[in-house]
């Protein structure tokens, strides 16, 4: 590793404590100066490095839901870091317009079925406010795509990327791990450490980012991060870093308890592996993973036994392995209960409303999305969704396509599926090279994971996929590339 004061000599680490230093200091201020802080400062850095505050922004999505809690004046960074790089974008790109206009067909696809959803819903009787909720929602984070696909990437952004990754990674282990032998007691806004969970979640590590699944995602980047950097730096001087990381990561990821992140880490893997027939990776994640229960799980889980013997209060809890993790979810109970008022429950509203709206649904805003959260619906009461079971009015859907299915209808589903096959052939186009592969991998993986989250409406994401993705289009020459310098 380098040393500090090597690091402190690098402009782009000095950049990096400025920020983390504004937001340190942010989280102590009153929320109306904090938020006119750290809107000023992030403008500012945006505008003037906009290639490292897209850096930045993994560390603070990643983090976010901790920051906002301690402090709301926080809560704009994300939004400003990505319409002012964005912004930058179009004004280097001023003088060869068309080119900024220049878009695929899954990019058409994509607009074309934010448009029909939007029409359907304010056809349909949904909120103009809740419609504009939802459309932000699915453009956000396409605007990163936007913005790396047409950057002249500078040489090692996409490895500044990966180290980013795994700080961050390694920083919420260290305290996802401090959360899970304290019983969250320390290191927790008040209303996090006072939260009542159920037994089941409460054996769940829930993170900076607030939220078990949330965490895992983060992790499971930070797996691709090392393994991206092990492939590249051969050295013994970061071979036992990333070593160390990978076992932290993988002992951490499992202590999540987060099956469908497992489930898609799995698909991600094995689709990986299959195409580049790459089976010394298998060998470094199967000893990796059997290292991480060795020396994280069973160590962890030890530890949080023997404080509880101090004295330190916890619940009864309930699944406290991988074993009854998933024996869990085909639990007769947990079965009934979803069929009732959970997952199981809102797929046959979903079908419900379809079969009253099947050419364009009932419209953005109106079922189990980020809108609904916020707004409510107007057709819930007519169906029965009440606000007093799973959540009700603010719940998600948990199922990205019974979504589109019950907003969109039939028309929506065929623009919706146009966008995914449109970025299948992208990906299918480069097969033949490592990063073609991962990419198609990283494909499928994602659309599994749409059956069991609203995943294209999670930024924490969907902040990765089209970051990465955008890499991809840009290191593959898809659009015409426009240099934009860090001042």
């Amino acid at each position: 590793m380098t040393t500090i004061k090597e690091n402190l000599k690098d402009k782009e680490t000095m950049y990096f404590i400025a920020a983390l230093a504004v937001i340190g200091v942010a989280l102590m201020l009153p929320s109306s100066i904090a938020l006119v802080l750290s809107s000023l400062f992030f403008a500012l850095f945006a505008f003037f490095r906009p290639q490292q505050s897209l850096l930045f922004l993994v560390v603070y999505v990643s983090i976010r839901p901790f920051l906002v809690e301690v402090n709301p004046g926080l809560k704009l960074i994300g939004d400003l870091i990505t319409f002012i790089a964005f912004a930058k974008v179009i004004i280097a790109g001023r003088k060869n317009w068309k080119s900024l206009f220049s878009f695929k067909w899954f990019e058409w696809a994509f607009f074309a079925f934010l448009l029909f959803g939007a029409i359907s819903g304010l056809v349909q009787g949904v909120l103009p406010s809740a419609v504009i909720f939802q459309l932000r929602t699915f453009i956000i984070m396409y605007l990163l795509y936007y913005t790396v696909s047409r950057m002249l990437l500078p040489e090692g952004w996409f490895q500044r990327l990966a180290w980013v990754t795994v700080w961050t990674s390694l920083i919420v282990s260290v305290h996802g791990i401090i959360e899970k032998l304290s019983m969250r007691q320390f290191l927790l806004p008040d209303v996090w450490k006072y939260k009542t969970l159920s037994a089941t979640n409460f054996v769940r590590i829930y993170g900076l980012p607030g939220n078990p699944n949330s965490l895992a995602l983060l992790l499971l980047f930070g797996i691709i991060a090392v393994l991206f950097l092990q492939s590249i730096y051969k050295t013994e001087k970061y071979k036992w870093f990333l070593t160390i990381n990978l076992v932290l990561f993988l002992g951490v990821f499992i202590l999540t308890y987060s099956r469908g992140t497992w489930i898609s880490a799995f698909i991600l893997g094995v689709i990986f592996i299959i195409m580049s027939k790459n089976w010394h990776l298998m060998k470094r994640l199967v000893i990796a993973g059997v290292a991480s229960i060795i020396l994280v799980y069973i160590p962890v889980n030890l530890g949080v036994q023997y404080f509880k013997e101090l004295g330190l209060a916890a619940p009864d809890t309930g699944p406290g392995s991988i074993a009854e993790r998933f024996g869990e979810t085909f639990d007769q109970k947990n079965l009934a209960l979803m069929t009732e008022s959970g997952r199981f429950f809102y797929i046959n509203k979903g079908f419900e409303v379809f079969k009253d709206y099947p050419v364009a649904g009932a419209g953005f805003g109106s079922f189990g999305g980020s809108a609904t959260l916020s707004y409510g619906s107007p057709i819930y009461k007519y169906y029965g969704i009440r606000s007093d079971i799973y959540g009700g009015k603010y719940f998600y859907s948990d199922n990205q396509y019974i979504q589109v299915i019950a907003e969109t209808g039939v028309a929506g589903v065929a623009l919706f599926s146009a966008f995914l096959l449109g970025m299948l052939a992208l990906f299918w186009k480069e097969r033949k090279t490592v990063f073609g592969k991962f990419m198609i991998a990283f494909w499928f993986a994602t659309g599994f994971s749409g059956f069991y989250y609203n995943i294209w409406e999670l930024k924490f994401y969907t902040m990765f996929y089209f970051i990465i993705f955008g890499v991809f289009a840009s290191y593959t020459s898809q659009y015409v590339k426009f240099k934009i310098k860090d001042l």
